[in-house]
């Protein structure tokens, strides 16, 4: 683990869905390079490491998700009070395995540029191509970065939609391996959807996508709605399994920007400012 790297050091990882982990079972995982083992019993989680200063664990349940820290005084994890309200579904929608750095991960689930050809006749269609501009704000008083304002006309922009739709999206950066999107709910047009995607760092070019619905729908089943995000999530694979290099590259001169990218821009300006360094291109 790098010097530079503490900010991910002091910080929650999750590691499993509390739905598919079976209670008493012990399963072996990594975070950050290094090997863990964990149990869920009854009560608590309970984790360890080989060879570590920490060998027992801080752990959290939260969010649907199984947590470990590397740091005896982590900060908390991200604040997101939509899990508590009493009529919403929390959802796993599973833990997938991806051959390249979480970072990557992140910054795919806030493109929207991609939607009409990755996710055709999903999240968008040609030729309804553009990205309208949006607004990226700061918010330094809990380090986070949102996009607002943003807008896609999508065929079928969730499992619970039978028209096309013209979705408002919120993007939420909250950690670096942490993104929250809100969305427009069409079975109440007043509220929000919540997609929660939680990457797991396993090493600097792999990680597990752990995706959490946090939703209001009352029209389809559980298997339905997972279905669905898998869908989306399978139709993304072949873009970041295939994405060079591995790491995200902090260097604007490997890729350069276009005004739809505000979002991607924003966040590597904010991962370079946190001297993280792993999981990037360097």
């Amino acid at each position: 683990m790098h010097k530079e790297n503490s900010f991910l050091l002091n910080d929650w990882h999750p590691i499993a869905a509390v739905a598919e982990t079976v209670v008493g079972k012990q399963y072996s995982t990594r975070v950050l390079g290094k090997e863990i083992r964990y149990t869920l019993t009854n009560d608590h989680l309970i984790a360890r490491t080989e060879n570590s200063d920490l060998p027992l664990l801080l752990t959290k349940i939260t969010y649907g998700l199984l947590w470990v820290s590397l740091s005896e005084n982590p900060r908390d994890v991200p604040d997101i009070p939509e899990f508590k309200e009493h009529d919403r579904r929390v959802i796993s929608a599973g833990a997938i395995r991806i051959a390249t750095s979480g970072l990557r991960v992140v910054e795919n689930f806030l493109d929207m540029a991609h939607f009409p050809f990755v996710h055709t006749d999903i999240l968008g269609a040609e030729p309804l191509t553009e990205v309208t501009a949006y607004d990226v704000e700061i918010h330094e008083e809990v380090d986070e970065v949102h996009a607002v304002n943003c807008r896609f006309t999508q065929p079928k922009g969730s499992a619970a939609a039978s028209e096309p739709v013209d979705m408002q999206y919120v993007y939420r950066i909250a950690r670096p391996f942490i993104a929250i999107l809100y969305k427009t709910c069409v079975v109440d047009p007043n509220r929000l959807d919540v997609l929660g995607l939680f990457i797991q760092p396993v090493d600097e070019e792999s990680c597990i996508a752990h995706t959490i619905m946090c939703y209001l729908d009352d029209v389809n089943t559980d298997k339905q709605l997972r279905d669905f995000q898998q869908r989306i999530f399978g139709q993304d694979l072949m873009i970041l399994l295939n994405q060079v290099p591995k790491g995200l590259p902090l260097d604007p001169k490997y890729e350069t920007p276009v005004r739809a990218d505000a979002l991607s821009s924003a966040y590597r300006r904010w991962i370079k400012a946190r001297n993280v360094t792993f999981g990037t291109a360097r």
